[in-house]
């Protein structure tokens, strides 16, 4: 080992990360794409009955960052997912978390990156996607090959800039519907005309969940930090409540305020929805800078995307007992405490982006999130049933607890169940095949090869 890598057992990541810090890593995460460029995609589908998509999709990933945290609480020395799940459910449901997880963030790597790139095209249409593509991989990278402390601070400068436009977006939506309100008598009637508030009935409501999964995809990110937390056992239950209040807040009212200035019928996927609404305020250069904004936010979830996936690969082969060249090389730690050859390879998911939209086109965002979705709810339902069964294996009531156990997890694994089937009908087969094939080698490759020497037995005494 010399004095810039770091490559044994022993190597560990910093625990350098606040509260702060993986309050804006989650919100990163979260508000990105599925906000910005997905937002009209979901008023297609649902109508004005989008806002209650959102409200539902809000209660889940809430019960479920409560179980998490009560897990946390309880499991302060865990490292991710896996670490929370595999005293609970066994390792085979640690190995598949972790790998659902690091499938979900290297799949959205590449739709954050072609969303990004078309909003940067409405400025200089003539650059190519890939070259655009490069240099955000080129950026990105370089940040998260810094010190992980250097990293959550750009990572909650983005962050703020994004909250700020969503605010500004709030102040701006309820000004032009009081002004609407005063002018007219019909401020609202966009809720109920076109169709009614539900108008592709229960089956236009499930489906939109597809967008609203993919939307909240990246807030339970902060099971990723707990290896890099100061004292997850206050600070975990701490950012959960302030992480959901917000992420909540900033996609129920943006949503609200859309389809009621808006047809929901009229709405075009080429522009933003939060784009079309500054240009109703005749403010000079206001969608420029709005779209400025939506382009930092989509790096920003780019940003959590790496960090995300990276430890997830660290955290896998630093755990494999079949160490190899590239286990080893994964591992690897440098000056800064980061597992830079992670990072690196996780960053060949952009690149790989870059060749998928020159075969693929403007669709492959359409069919990156279906397949996002799926693994966004297996990774869910794992974190439920892992909560529900927490208690056997370890409890403490003078920690955080969930007070309407276990009722909160069972609710969100039937409402988890009720999507699955309203994405699988509404998702291309290509998609929903790709998907199950990605899943089939995961589990092939543990049960053939990984089953008795993946994981070691939990250390952690019951």
């Amino acid at each position: 080992m010399t004095n810039k890598t770091k490559n044994n057992d022993n190597a560990h990541l910093q625990r350098s990360l606040t509260s702060r810090h993986i309050t804006m890593l989650a919100l990163g995460g979260a508000i990105g794409a599925g906000l910005f460029k997905g937002s009209a995609n979901a008023v297609h589908t649902a109508g004005p009955s989008v806002i209650l998509c959102y409200l539902l999709g809000g209660l889940i990933l809430l019960f479920i960052m409560q179980g998490m945290a009560e897990m946390a609480a309880n499991n302060p020395s865990a490292t991710g997912f896996s670490g929370l799940l595999q005293p609970i459910l066994g390792p085979f449901a640690a190995y598949l978390v972790d790998w659902a997880y690091f499938t979900m963030w290297f799949v959205d790597l590449t739709a954050e990156a072609v969303a990004a790139a078309s909003f940067i095209q409405i400025w200089f249409p003539t650059v190519p996607t890939w070259l655009i593509v490069l240099v955000i991989a080129v950026v990105i990278s370089g940040i998260n090959l810094l010190s992980v402390r250097w990293f959550a601070e750009t990572e909650y400068w983005l962050a703020i800039m994004k909250i700020a436009v969503i605010i500004f977006f709030i102040f701006a939506g309820i000004f032009l519907i009081a002004r609407n309100m005063m002018t007219t008598n019909h401020a609202f009637v966009n809720l109920t005309v076109h169709g009614g508030f539900f108008p592709h009935g229960a089956f236009g409501f499930l489906s939109a969940m597809l967008i609203v999964i993919y939307s909240f995809a990246g807030s339970e990110l902060i099971g990723i930090t707990l290896g890099e937390v100061k004292d997850p056992q206050k600070v975990i239950p701490h950012a959960v409540h302030g992480i959901m209040f917000r992420i909540i807040s900033f996609y129920l009212i943006p949503f609200f305020i859309i389809v009621t200035l808006f047809p929901w019928d009229q709405l075009t996927d080429k522009v933003s929805p939060f784009v079309s609404v500054f240009r109703l305020l005749n403010i000079p250069f206001a969608s420029d800078i709005v779209n400025f904004v939506i382009i930092l936010a989509l790096i920003s979830s780019i940003n959590s995307g790496i960090y995300s996936a990276s430890r997830l690969l660290f955290v896998q082969n630093q755990r494999n007992k079949r160490q190899t060249k590239v286990t080893t090389a994964l591992t690897r730690l440098n000056k800064h405490f980061v597992p830079y050859m992670a990072v690196l390879m996780c960053s060949l998911s952009l690149f790989a982006g870059v060749l998928l939209t020159y075969f693929i086109g403007n669709t492959l965002f359409d069919y990156l999130v279906g397949s996002i979705s799926y693994t966004i709810l297996v990774i869910w339902i794992l974190l439920c049933l892992g909560h529900i069964r927490s208690r056997r294996y370890k409890f403490d009531d003078t920690t955080y607890h969930v007070s309407l156990y276990p009722w909160t997890s069972y609710f969100s694994l039937i409402a988890l169940v009720l999507v699955f089937f309203g994405i699988l009908f509404s998702t291309n087969i290509i998609v929903t095949v790709l998907t199950i094939a990605i899943y089939v080698g995961i589990c092939a490759y543990y049960y053939f090869t990984q089953r008795e020497s993946l994981y070691e037995k939990s250390k952690i005494n019951k």
